[in-house]
């Protein structure tokens, strides 16, 4: 399945929460998720551009297999062609990261994130903090043609758009995540063995 978002970076919270009000979006939550990243030794699946992600987000918890669709020639922090994404809500952080670490992967690394999720129908527009970065809007819709009304809508300009994951953004900023095991609000832990 396709999942349908862009991101907007470098935004001030506060300006973008006046507009998403003004606009008439309902607040729907403001908290921080735990996230561990998954992958096999020697880090196949991201040589594929490809990740296990499981994901503890305060009322449910979910695990992702998620794949970026990039094209041919495109370099690895372009904005990509699209994600393919499959989820499943599960009943327990600890025991579905048990079952992946006996399935023979291993942890990638540890991150917080802190989100404010708006909604207006069926766009959601998501508000996230990450540990070493500047704010950023995530817009996810049913189709691309209400992305490109949410757009509209809160006065973004298209060219600005960004269709690209977390691993991206850090990577624009100078920061490779592999570097890392850790990515916390306390700050970043680099890897013991770089």
């Amino acid at each position: 399945m396709q999942e349908i978002e862009v991101k907007f970076l470098s935004i001030d919270p506060e300006v973008m929460e006046e507009k998403l009000l003004k606009l008439g979006a309902k607040k729907i939550f403001d908290q921080v998720y735990r996230i561990k990243v998954f992958d096999y030794p020697g880090f196949k699946l991201d040589k594929e551009n490809a990740w296990l992600r499981l994901r503890d987000e305060g009322d449910k918890i979910t695990l992702t297999f998620k794949h970026r669709i990039v094209g041919k020639k495109q370099k690895r922090h372009e904005n990509d062609e699209g994600m393919e994404e499959y989820e499943i809500i599960i009943d327990s952080y600890e025991k579905a990261e048990k079952i992946v670490l006996k399935l023979g992967l291993i942890q990638k690394f540890y991150e917080e994130k802190r989100r404010i999720r708006y909604m207006f129908g069926d766009i959601e527009f998501d508000i996230d903090f990450y540990p070493g970065l500047e704010p950023y809007l995530e817009i996810e819709a049913p189709t691309w043609e209400r992305i490109d009304e949410a757009i509209k809508l809160i006065g973004l300009n298209e060219k600005d758009k960004k269709i690209c994951s977390t691993t991206q953004i850090f990577k624009l900023k100078g920061i490779d995540m592999l570097d890392y095991e850790a990515f916390t609000f306390r700050g970043l832990v680099k890897r013991k063995d770089k």
